[in-house]
């Protein structure tokens, strides 16, 4: 799969679409739910992919790349 530069745009907007942390930012979502998607199998497409990246980045330490984007974000 190609890699898609606007997946962490995507992360942190989307909402998990179902399960114990519905409505719940992608980028908010613990690395335990992360891993037991590791475990279980990720969900195909787009959901899964956002979902796996978010593993890494949480895994690697690295959530301070979402920072500026979360910022860049319009206020509600």
């Amino acid at each position: 799969m190609e890699p898609n530069p606007e997946i962490l745009n995507d992360i942190v907007k989307t909402k998990m679409p179902f399960g114990k942390y519905k409505d719940t930012l992608i980028c908010n979502l613990p690395v335990s739910y992360l891993e037991w998607f590791s475990r279980e199998g990720f969900p195909q497409g787009k959901l899964g992919m956002m979902l796996q990246t978010m593993l890494v980045i949480k895994s690697n330490g690295l959530d301070y790349l979402l920072t500026p984007i979360k910022n860049n974000l319009p206020k509600r």
